[in-house]
């Protein structure tokens, strides 16, 4: 933001910029601050972002929004909600697809200089959407890891337990607690006109006495039920599946589809980690720099350089999703290549699959099934 050196020296307020999902803006009233400011966010007046996150954004939204959407139309067109995986699937879609049908506006809002055209009501809507996908998202997937560990490691004990039905209440659930952790993303984030820079920023606009305590408790937050307990779930959930399967004996032929299974397990937890945990780190050491525990401008330049880049990488996992979950399976990809002259025999098609699932949860326990007693469903 080019007036920001002018804003600050002629004004008794210091404007801080800070990324979180998108940008965050607000006012202080303090003069001590204005030296820090200038100092340390310096790096604010770059137009590096105005021109480097709009072009991302557009390549996340294409991929991610036809890969999405394929997902749906062969999930609810041929091949069918048969499976509980395949329940999880679809919903982790939508919630991509809810995210990515706004990132085309953020990606107007980068390239506007942070200017916000569309209004209070929207400005509301879309940061919601974004802390939806944030939750939801993860939510689905450690849905998934579990899924995959009862069916893999205990599959008569949860045989009763893993039904369909079972799996729609708990995606109701999912999306009431997604939900519930976007509602103070709602009511907060509002447009705020900064006359000296003659644009209008979607903020959260936290109470002024409370700014630090709301703005590190909604951080963590995201750090802790975003990102923490999830992955603990999802690590204790892959390693109990990995030692089972290394602990089997007698694989004979079968040895190559154990470790072709194992190879996906560390594939999907390494694309959720390279995707999400750079977020998660700056976004705590951002935490730590506004209660003042970092004080070093370096370190805090650092900071918000790569908060962008970390955001999209995070972003790009609504990309990653698409592969990692459904196009890895054969019959899908089957689906897909058959996709274009399918339209008037989809029924036919629903009713010939039956039997059949193509998700990757899927392809893993009928793998896991032909390595445990040796027989190809």
């Amino acid at each position: 933001i080019k007036n920001l050196t002018n804003m600050l020296a002629n004004t008794n307020y210091s404007l801080q910029i800070m990324n979180e999902l998108s940008r965050d803006v607000h006012l202080h009233s303090s003069n001590s601050s204005l030296e820090d400011a200038l100092s340390c966010h310096s790096v604010l007046s770059s137009d590096y972002e105005s021109n480097f996150v709009p072009v991302v954004y557009s390549i996340i939204f294409i991929l991610g929004f036809t890969g999405n959407s394929l997902v749906v139309i062969i999930f609810c067109f041929f091949i069918g909600i048969k499976t509980v995986a395949s329940v999880y699937i679809l919903n982790l879609a939508v919630a991509d697809l809810l995210f990515l049908t706004g990132l085309p506006l953020w990606a107007a809002y980068y390239a506007f200089g942070y200017n916000w055209l569309l209004g209070s009501v929207m400005c509301k809507i879309c940061s919601s959407l974004l802390c939806l996908n944030l939750y939801a998202s993860i939510f689905f997937i450690t849905c998934m890891s579990v899924d995959r560990y009862l069916a893999v490691v205990h599959p008569l004990k949860s045989q009763r337990k893993r039904s369909q039905c079972q799996a729609r209440w708990i995606s109701f659930l999912v999306w009431g607690l997604a939900c519930l952790a976007s509602a103070p993303t709602f009511y907060f984030r509002d447009t705020f006109y900064i006359d000296n820079l003659k644009v209008t920023a979607c903020i959260m606009d936290y109470p002024e006495d409370e700014y630090l305590q709301w703005s590190a408790g909604m951080a963590l937050m995201k750090n802790t039920l975003g990102f923490l307990v999830p992955v603990t779930v999802m690590a204790t959930c892959y390693i109990g599946i990995g030692r089972h399967l290394t602990g089997i004996e007698g694989f004979g032929n079968n040895k190559q589809k154990r470790d072709k299974v194992l190879k996906m397990v560390i594939a999907v937890v390494l694309a959720f980690l390279s995707c999400w945990l750079p977020f998660h780190i700056l976004t705590f050491l951002d935490t730590l720099s506004r209660l003042k525990l970092i004080t070093n401008c370096v370190v805090i330049t650092v900071i918000d350089t790569a908060m962008s880049f970390a955001i999209c990488a995070g972003f790009a996992n609504s990309c990653i999703n698409p592969i990692l979950y459904c196009f890895v399976g054969n019959h899908f990809r089957e689906q897909f290549h058959h996709l274009p002259r399918r339209g008037s025999t989809s029924l036919s098609s629903r009713r010939n699959s039956t039997t059949r699932h193509s998700s990757f949860s899927r392809k893993l326990s009928d793998t896991i099934e032909a390595v445990v007693h040796g027989s190809n469903r």
